[in-house]
């Protein structure tokens, strides 16, 4: 009696293992907040891949930094104390090959960038990143970019001389805000409004989304639309943490970031003209910025990354040639 009690606590015991690992939670943290556009983005992906995942796992959206910033949360995902992360303009930092997309005025369009996406980001992008141990499993929208700031309108890269312009950690970026004349500080962006709010810096620049997500028109004067550059973010899992999950999970979180990427480039062209009038509504001066007086002093960043970017000439010729569906 005392053998069958034994056994039927271990039949009990391993029934209960193989519920505990068939739950398996699955930590997606971002930097972002809830209500921009990368929040909205993370929590689809939850809803989406719980509803296909059902038994087998849940996957926990932890946003606005709650677990570290961008660049401690790549690492996490590569330790395995997390899973998913949502990477944008830091990527260059990872692999310099993501910095076509630190490119101004490369994008020319969602449907540009959705050719992007079915070509030099499956074939150049992911191995680049996989070679350093990330894997990212789509490409979702953070949005076109403008410049606020609290001292003028930004409407030639003259204006920005001598301002102190926060930008993601991404040397790309701060090259490009040295090539128009801007002090650029980089920062990471949950300490942005702060710094916004008592003067460290005079400003920023971000898609409207992040704009109007971090409430930004309450601590910044002017918006100035210059789309100077289209920043994807990008979910991306540590190869080998990945690996480990069960392949079933590691094919819904595939197939549900995919799905998620189609559903971003839609909801960021529908909600474009809707936070521009907000921002308005709540005090924003807006000024369209001399798209050509940029373009001309862009220049010196694309011939530095055909020069220092492996491949880079190729990469950018590639890039222009699917504007136009090519």
């Amino acid at each position: 009696m005392k053998t069958m009690n034994l056994s039927a606590l271990v039949a009990l015991a391993i029934a209960w293992g193989g519920a505990a690992a068939a739950q398996q939670e699955i930590i997606f943290g971002i930097s972002a907040t809830p209500n921009s556009l990368q929040g909205q983005s993370a929590y689809e992906f939850q809803r989406r891949a719980n509803e296909k995942l059902g038994d087998l796992g849940e996957v926990k959206v932890f946003d606005s930094s709650q677990l570290g910033k961008d660049k401690d949360m790549l690492q996490k995902i590569r330790l395995g104390t997390m899973h998913l992360t949502l990477p944008s303009s830091i990527m260059p930092e990872i692999a310099p090959e993501y910095a076509i997309f630190d490119l101004p005025f490369l994008v020319a369009d969602r449907e540009h960038l959705a050719r992007m996406d079915e070509t030099l980001f499956s074939d150049t992008l992911v191995p680049a990143a996989e070679a350093k141990g990330y894997r990212p499993l789509a490409v979702w929208e953070n949005g076109f970019r403008q410049i606020t700031n609290n001292e003028r309108p930004i409407n030639v890269p003259a204006d920005l001389e001598g301002l102190k312009i926060r930008t993601p950690n991404s040397s790309w970026r701060v090259s490009m805000f040295e090539a128009w004349g801007a002090n650029p500080t980089p920062m990471a962006f949950s300490e942005v409004f702060v710094a916004l709010q008592t003067g460290v810096i005079d400003g920023q620049e971000n898609p409207l989304t992040n704009i109007a997500g971090a409430k930004f028109e309450e601590v910044q004067e002017y918006l100035s639309m210059t789309g100077h550059v289209y920043s994807p973010a990008y979910p991306t899992v540590g190869v080998e943490t990945f690996a480990k999950l069960d392949p079933e999970i590691q094919s819904i979180l595939t197939e549900t970031a995919q799905e998620v990427a189609v559903w971003a480039r839609e909801q960021g062209a529908s909600q474009d003209e809707e936070l521009l009038t907000k921002l308005k509504d709540a005090g924003m001066v807006v000024n369209v910025a001399d798209r050509a007086a940029f373009v001309d002093a862009s220049k010196p960043i694309y011939e530095k990354f055909a020069t220092e970017v492996e491949n880079g000439q190729a990469m950018i010729d590639e890039a222009l040639a699917l504007a136009d569906g090519s």
